[in-house]
């Protein structure tokens, strides 16, 4: 479940708040003046969003490379093609 919790209550329940994740699956929004600044995670979570964020990392590398010295409209062009195709699937 995904909760929200200032980050007074964060550093006043911080134990009880990680059983929640750690127990419950809980996932905790913090905010600061009403404004989201952070989350807290189970680390299996926080594991995958790592590698997803590598895997994006190494795609956008690999494809920044192989458009090296291409036109920039050209290849936002067939980025965006590419992306619809994707959603119609």
């Amino acid at each position: 479940m995904i909760k929200e919790a200032t980050a007074m209550m964060v550093r006043q329940n911080l134990g009880e708040l990680l059983n929640g994740i750690q127990y419950g699956h809980d996932q905790i929004v913090i905010t600061k003046g009403g404004t989201p600044v952070a989350a807290m995670v189970d680390v299996v979570l926080f594991d995958k969003i790592r590698l997803m964020k590598k895997e994006f990392n190494r795609l956008s590398d690999e494809l920044a490379a192989t458009c090296q010295g291409e036109d920039a409209n050209v290849v936002q062009q067939e980025i965006n093609a590419a992306i619809n195709q994707a959603r119609k699937r």
